[in-house]
């Protein structure tokens, strides 16, 4: 039985220590798995990874529902799975919809009598496990509407910005400059042959540790400054 403590942020400016605190403050033995991704990406290797070796009665810790899904559908489809497995979940900000309470629900589904009766128990006991499913999938469907929120206030944001007149992103043919480019160009123009020096272009490449667009794209910049 292990416990794991999940958490994502999905921009390389947010700070990810403030879940992990909030993990290790309620689970201080947890193994605390890290994802650091853009938001634009959906392949989450660390999770994946999780999700994959997580057996039954194993413990995953999230700060909030919104760190484990912020699809609500998936979330959901995600949740029963991990379930069905027998693995325990929970949500520290969201305590209401953790797989205890889950259970707790369904342990308190009212017992059959062997009567008529019966139809009306099976009844209640319907509603009562729709009812926690329900709790469950409103928190991812809350999750999911916060980001969309976000983005929205974000998008509104800039078009304000643009309004009033501020530059947004990069000037138009303005060129981003960055150490690494800079370093790149000078080892292309004092050793490529094209430039007057002995090494190929696949050397080259290897040198410098560029992909092979990034070098050719350095080399025709080198060529329009010459």
């Amino acid at each position: 039985m292990s416990i794991y403590g999940y958490a994502r942020i999905s921009s390389f400016k947010q700070n990810i220590e403030r879940q992990v605190r909030n993990i290790e403050r309620e689970y201080p033995d947890a193994v605390i798995i890290r994802e650091t991704y853009t938001g634009t990406k959906i392949d989450r290797k660390e999770w994946s990874k999780l999700f994959s070796m997580a057996r039954a009665d194993d413990t995953i810790v999230f700060d909030s529902v919104s760190r484990m899904s912020r699809n609500a559908d998936d979330g959901f489809a995600v949740y029963e799975e991990l379930y069905t497995r027998g693995v325990n979940l929970v949500f520290l900000k969201e305590p209401h919809i953790s797989t205890d309470t889950y259970k707790r629900v369904l342990e308190r589904s009212v017992p059959m009598t062997g009567t008529s009766v019966d139809y009306i128990l099976t009844g209640i006991n319907r509603y009562l496990m729709e009812l926690a499913r329900e709790q469950i999938r409103l928190a991812f469907e809350q999750a999911e509407k916060e980001v969309e929120d976000l983005h929205q206030r974000t998008r509104e944001g800039i078009e304000i910005a643009r309004l009033n007149g501020k530059q947004i992103g990069q000037r138009p043919g303005a060129k981003f400059t960055t150490k690494k480019s800079v370093e790149a160009k000078k080892i292309i123009s004092r050793h490529a042959k094209e430039f007057g020096g002995s090494l190929s272009d696949t050397e080259l490449m290897r040198l410098t540790g560029l992909a092979r667009n990034t070098f050719y794209k350095y080399k025709r910049e080198l060529r329009a400054e010459s």
